[in-house]
């Protein structure tokens, strides 16, 4: 008698099922940790910034000016008022100085950031908000930080739903 060696039709389709289905499950996966790794990227880079807006307020007593709009990597710092632009480099994003770069607080700004990212000086001085947007929607900081954020970032920016925002404490 003769054994034919081989898998059926079912064997197959059983198999390329439980593939399927395992690959249905990892991939949702694997790409909402994508996401979340790039947002708590983006969380840590606003720690930074933030860090260096508090450097510069411990030098001048007040947060520099902002655009009014998207950063497009400018943080206004330079000048007697802290209003123009710091035009020392192109290699540094964030400096101050009376006519030039005399202190440098953040070399670089993140490049994730963009026009995505806002800055905004309370209209005393002593409070700024940043915001930028997070691609996890069910980030619950989300909503904390809008908490939190909400007095020194009111009037500045419409909230969006996956606005992150930080500000001065």
């Amino acid at each position: 008698m003769l054994m034919k060696r081989g898998f059926t039709l079912i064997e197959l389709l059983v198999v390329i099922a439980v593939i399927a289905t395992v690959i249905a499950f990892v991939v949702p996966n694997f790409l909402g940790a994508r996401q979340r790794a790039g947002d708590a990227k983006k969380k840590s880079e606003m720690q930074q910034l933030k860090n260096a807006l508090r450097l510069y307020y411990n030098d001048y007593n007040r947060y520099p000016a902002d655009s009014g709009g998207p950063m497009y990597n400018i943080i206004k710092g330079c000048g007697i008022n802290g209003t123009g632009n710091c035009t020392c480099s192109a290699t540094i994003d964030f400096a101050a100085g009376g006519a030039g770069c005399d202190v440098v607080y953040m070399k670089k700004f993140p490049s994730d950031f963009g026009s995505s990212m806002y800055y905004y000086r309370g209209a005393n001085t002593d409070d700024f908000c940043l915001k930028v947007p997070l691609d996890n929607l069910s980030d619950t900081e989300i909503t904390k930080s809008q908490t939190k954020c909400a007095t020194p970032c009111a009037g500045k920016y419409t909230a969006g739903n996956s606005d992150y925002l930080v500000c001065a404490d």
